[in-house]
């Protein structure tokens, strides 16, 4: 099957995965995710964890990753080494945010964030990696000035790259930016007019988003990443996938990590159609997500979301070879199959039930990266 597109994923918080999705969004970052990332001035922590995140994000089928890594760019250039090294097709984007009052050793002055951002893009070019590129990532509007949204809007812009960040997560989070930013109509528009909001830009959650502001989305051709595992896990809200797909905005799947608790895009997949579920059950929608429409999202449309969809997301002629070979027959196999099953069970099967017991080979561009090779 075409290897898995994670559209959002925090690699920094993958120290801690499966363990403190206690509180709500904005008490979340500055108990765990703030303290925790700025462990990352220290290089022999974040290549352990840089490591094993690419690892088992790998073993799990995800040939495609967008990563925010941290504010620290030297170790930010090592996750896209690191990410080279598995031989991982993604982006990489080092995080920029200048206000944060909770945890204020954890912030960047503001031409610092910007000069470090260069930086990072520069260095990150020449090292002419042939599938990981560097991504703009002001981490959301509460954390960045507008001054740091603008000037990372220029840079965008001038050097045509990819742009990432959350919008409308948790109802908290927006009622923040109202305050900070009254001169917007609405959080959507706070990216727009910083040069944020373009046909390059993933952003993830967007679980508030109004009729107007995804009317720009599709206007722009930017993406949404759904990241369902985590808008449960720290109770911010249900994105109406339906309503997204109706307004033609490009959607993809994200785990993020931590906030979301596993890194497998399966499990997103799951989650996907659970919030769907509980839509039809509370008549917000009349229908779910079909676990078809769930696959497509976790493959084909994280290609699209991430503008990669003429080179990946299926097995169509002249794209590149990323792509899963599931055993659903595998010894250790968590689920079990039956002579009157046909091959459409066996596949909704392992969707449902399976994991990287089944997942025995994996491919990024035609290359094996699964198993690893004994230099990796």
């Amino acid at each position: 099957m075409p290897g898995m597109v994670d559209t959002h994923i925090h690699a920094p918080q993958y120290s801690f995965t499966g363990t403190r999705v206690d509180l709500p969004l904005l008490q979340w970052l500055t108990t765990y995710t703030f303290p925790t990332e700025d462990k990352y001035k220290d290089s022999d922590f974040a290549e352990e964890v840089y490591t094993r995140v690419v690892r088992r994000t790998l073993k799990n089928g995800t040939t495609t990753a967008c990563y925010f890594a941290t504010i620290y760019t030297d170790t930010s250039l090592l996750l896209a080494e690191i990410i080279d090294k598995f031989g991982q097709r993604a982006f990489v984007g080092k995080v920029c945010m200048d206000m944060n009052d909770t945890v204020p050793q954890y912030k960047e002055i503001t031409a610092n964030s910007v000069q470090e951002t260069e930086r990072f893009v520069k260095e990150l070019l020449e090292k002419k990696y042939p599938r990981v590129q560097p991504v703009i990532t002001p981490r959301f509007g509460p954390s960045c000035s507008e001054d740091l949204l603008c000037a990372l809007g220029d840079l965008a812009q001038a050097c045509d790259l990819h742009v990432q960040s959350h919008i409308s997560e948790n109802e908290e989070e927006l009622k923040l930016v109202e305050d900070m930013f009254p001169a917007y109509q609405n959080y959507t528009e706070l990216y727009d007019k910083n040069k944020l909001l373009t046909s390059k830009t993933v952003m993830a959650h967007a679980c508030y988003l109004s009729e107007e502001e995804l009317k720009l989305f599709s206007l722009r051709g930017a993406a949404i990443s759904h990241c369902p595992n985590s808008n449960f896990s720290l109770r911010s809200g249900v994105l109406n996938v339906r309503k997204v797909l109706k307004h033609n905005v490009k959607l993809g799947l994200g785990t993020d990590v931590a906030g979301g608790y596993s890194a497998s895009m399966l499990d997103a997949i799951r989650k996907a159609i659970m919030a769907s579920n509980s839509l039809q059950i509370n008549k917000v929608n009349e229908r779910g997500l079909t676990l078809e429409e769930a696959f497509q999202l976790a493959t084909l449309g994280g290609s699209q979301a991430l503008g990669l969809d003429d080179v990946i997301g299926n097995f169509e002629v002249g794209k590149e070879f990323d792509a899963l070979l599931i055993n659903t027959k595998a010894s250790d196999s968590p689920f079990d199959l039956f002579s009157s099953d046909s091959f459409e069970d066996a596949v909704q099967k392992f969707l449902y039930l399976g994991d990287d017991r089944n997942i025995s080979e994996v491919y990024v561009a035609g290359k094996q990266v699964v198993p690893f090779s004994s230099s990796v």
